[in-house]
């Protein structure tokens, strides 16, 4: 009888033991949960020798482009811009929204503005707004992305871009072809070809124990329209 009382007694300690287990993962499984949906806004400032894009360059003089961008889970949706300090400043102020799957896969609608001096004329979507529906898609060190740019209210089509990328580290080496605007120079302008060629390479400059400046540098080539820089930037 006492034994039987005794084995009563160790199966209900297992049981609590194992009830009170199940609800601790479960109420963790929920607060892991809960982390990765939160909401997270964040924002900062790119300052770059000069604005070189997909092989080719913007403006002159340095770029300050400043940035903003809120999360919630997997969704984002930002701001991004560029304004040059020299005498052509190439205006620059876009949107997007993107969403990234757990396996490797981004999609992302951008709206590129390019209004004048100050900003003027957003509302005429015309002209001076362009879209841009993109893939791309991680695999370990490599990123590949594919993207559309048109003009809304024309018909004769848009420009197409195709970029490989692969990062390891401080490294990057990206090839990039496309057609439109990215090859408007040269022989063959306008025509799809290869037009970004990039070597780059990034550090941080150690400011104090906790805080660090990230800086990059690129070597850019276009073959299509034979144009060549080097760029350098930090973000703050």
């Amino acid at each position: 009888m006492k034994n039987s009382y005794l084995l009563k007694v160790v199966v209900g300690l297992i049981t609590l033991v194992s009830m009170s287990t199940v609800a601790f993962a479960q109420e963790e499984a929920k607060a892991e949960v809960a982390e990765e949906s939160k909401v997270s806004i964040d924002g900062g400032l790119d300052i770059y020798s000069s604005y070189v894009w997909r092989g080719s360059k913007f403006g002159k003089g340095p770029a300050f482009q400043p940035w903003v961008e809120g999360a919630f889970g997997n969704l984002a949706i930002g701001g991004w811009g560029s304004v040059n300090a020299g005498s052509a400043e190439a205006f620059e102020m876009d949107t997007y929204i993107s969403y990234s799957f757990d396996f490797g896969l981004g999609i992302t609608v951008s709206d590129y503005f390019f209004g004048d001096s100050v900003g003027l004329g957003y509302l005429d979507f015309k002209t001076n707004h362009y879209i841009e529906p993109s893939l791309s898609y991680e695999i370990k060190a490599f990123t590949f992305t594919g993207a559309y740019m048109f003009l809304p209210g024309f018909s004769n089509g848009g420009d197409m871009y195709f970029e490989a990328e692969f990062s390891k580290g401080a490294f990057s080496f990206a090839l990039g072809a496309g057609n439109g605007q990215y090859t408007s120079a040269g022989k063959f302008a306008g025509d799809f070809m290869l037009c970004n060629v990039k070597i780059g390479a990034s550090k941080e400059l150690q400011i104090t124990e906790k805080y660090a400046i990230p800086l990059s540098a690129a070597v850019i080539f276009n073959p299509a329209t034979e144009g060549f820089f080097i760029a350098a930037g930090i973000s703050f």
